[in-house]
């Protein structure tokens, strides 16, 4: 079966037989080198611009007004930001992120959604034959983020956006993105130690590669760094003659009445920077009247910033998902009869960025995040007590509270510094883990999925032995001492007993050592949960999801979300 597209008056024929089989394409790119590995083109750039120049793109990128973004953390919070403002302000947008988290096309946004399946299928296959007709022995197909990076430009080419946002996937310098030689404007988020194996183990050397995106002349800002990353973006933005600014994120007197539409603390340093750039970008457009500027001189941001600061959304980012329990009788999340059961998601997978989610997740889980009012803090709830003695309301605040970890981290990641660093800051806001699981992800690396792809629920050979290091890990922080005995030497795929005991959740006695449990699978974890709170309905269940986007992105999958 073929589609038959018009562009430019040409009929364009491109085989779509089912999304999926554009998706076995995609994956046939991914290249076979273990996570963390150094990837095997040494001279990407050039090949990047060779593919640009078989597709007739060149030319064209340096005329899409685009705001480039590096950094280690909340890059893609910042380009998400940049993009609401923008499509506030009236202007068509098309942003480029990564990973994404159920389907592909997540990561090419155009005016704040996804790209749809018949536009996706459209651009890919035009991509894919004329590369694939293009191929040679000295060229063969782009690796799948060269690839995916190709067909951003290609769409927001084709779909004729005023401004494209894109985020760098994988430092800066070296990366593909990184074929933009005339942004508007350049922006580098908060650095941090991540990816040390490929950018290197000092902050210098990752700074080194993030202000690889700077162009000459070209304007640049970024947020308060530590100073040896700092030193390195300020000497690389004097040799490139870059005017650079450090921004100071918002404090909250600058937006009073202003709920940013990401939650978090650490969301205040990319809101600051994305409005930092987007006023670059307008001025430099050609687009900044009197209109902005008078708001600006005046120390307040436009109703289109505000707009877009606080629409905003990024699935899989400091999200909330309520899950009621399968149990008809217990849908509703304010019923009696039933638990509950609240999913906080985060993606965070390096030492600063779960710090922030364990900041985030300490103060959401304080307040309760459905109450019948709105609160900023937890003066106002008290001032609000009596509305919870009215009515059935009461009853939701009776429950006993358990807070459960579900995580896991790629095996290139130290989970020696990520899982101290959750539960210490935690911790330091009196925020404690009731129970911890540990469960593989779905989503494979070598295959790229969509969201209507097949779970599959076969267990045979599945190797969990990261996930029993992660439990080992786990206990020795929360028990201060080394399990002697392998925890796994009872462990059966096929027994019945693949899932914790009903009574784990609630046995509180010094008997019961291991607080933690190793799931095999994820949707395994997840029914485990829903059937805790149908079979307890005195319980709310607060489940943290983090330590990957990918298992994050699992969960949502998972909860159809």
């Amino acid at each position: 079966m073929e589609n038959n597209v018009v562009t430019d008056g040409q009929k364009q024929n491109f085989p779509s037989s089912s999304f999926e089989a554009a998706m076995e394409k995609i994956s046939s790119l991914i290249t076979r080198q273990r996570r963390g590995e150094k990837p095997p083109i040494a001279n990407k750039l050039e090949i990047m611009s060779l593919y640009l120049k078989i597709l007739g793109l060149e030319e064209d990128i340096n005329r899409l007004n685009i705001i480039h973004v590096a950094g280690t953390k909340g890059k893609g919070s910042t380009c998400i930001f940049c993009e609401a403002i923008l499509r506030e302000c009236g202007f068509r947008t098309g942003v480029f992120t990564s990973p994404h988290l159920i389907d592909v096309r997540e990561r090419f946004r155009i005016d704040g959604i996804d790209i749809s399946e018949d536009k996706f299928l459209q651009y890919f296959w035009e991509c894919w034959n004329q590369l694939e007709d293009n191929t040679s022995e000295q060229l063969s197909m782009p690796p799948l983020f060269l690839f995916l990076t190709i067909l951003a430009f290609k769409i927001f080419i084709s779909e004729k956006v005023d401004a494209a946002i894109i985020e760098v996937g994988l430092g800066g310098k070296e990366d593909s993105t990184n074929v933009i030689k005339e942004p508007t404007v350049c922006g580098i988020t908060s650095l941090g130690m991540d990816h040390t194996e490929i950018l290197g183990d000092t902050l210098g050397q990752i700074a080194s590669h993030k202000a690889g995106i700077f162009k000459p002349k070209v304007p640049a800002f970024t947020v308060p760094q530590p100073p040896e990353a700092m030193d390195v973006i300020l000497e690389r933005a004097k040799e490139l003659m870059v005017p650079l600014e450090v921004t100071e994120p918002f404090d909250r007197k600058q937006i009073t009445g202003l709920k940013l539409g990401l939650s978090g603390d650490h969301q205040f340093y990319n809101a600051a920077l994305a409005v930092s750039l987007c006023r670059c970008w307008l001025q430099r457009t050609g687009n900044w009247g009197e209109k902005y500027q008078n708001h600006f001189q005046d120390s307040n941001l436009p109703d289109e910033f505000m707009r877009g600061l606080s629409t905003v959304h990024f699935p899989g980012r400091a999200q909330i998902v309520h899950a009621s329990s399968p149990n008809s009788h217990c849908s509703e999340i304010m019923s009696k009869n039933c638990g509950e059961l609240t999913f906080y998601l985060d993606g965070a997978h390096s030492p600063e960025s779960m710090e922030a989610c364990a900041k985030w997740f300490s103060n959401a889980v304080e307040i309760p995040s459905n109450l019948p009012f709105e609160v900023e803090n937890a003066d106002e709830l008290s001032e609000n007590s009596h509305i919870l003695h009215k009515g059935n309301t009461l009853g939701q605040f009776e429950k006993s509270f358990k807070r459960i970890l579900l995580f896991n981290c790629l095996d290139v990641r130290n989970p020696h510094i990520l899982l101290p660093r959750l539960v210490n800051t935690c911790a330091s806001s009196g925020i404690h883990f009731s129970r911890a699981l540990f469960v593989p992800n779905m989503s494979k690396y070598s295959k790229v999925i969509s969201g209507a792809s097949v779970i599959s629920s076969d267990l045979h050979g599945i190797d969990l032995s990261w996930q029993f290091n992660l439990q080992r890990i786990w206990e020795k922080i929360t028990h201060g001492k080394e399990i002697t005995s392998p925890i796994e030497k009872d462990f059966k795929i096929d027994s019945k007993e693949i899932v914790p005991p009903p009574e784990f959740l609630n046995d509180n006695s010094h008997d019961c050592f291991a607080r933690s449990a190793v799931i095999p699978s994820l949707p395994l974890a997840i029914k485990w949960l829903q059937d805790c709170v149908k079979q307890h309905p005195s319980t709310r269940l607060q489940v943290l999801v983090t330590g990957s986007l990918h298992l994050v992105g699992d969960v949502l999958k998972l909860l159809k979300r």
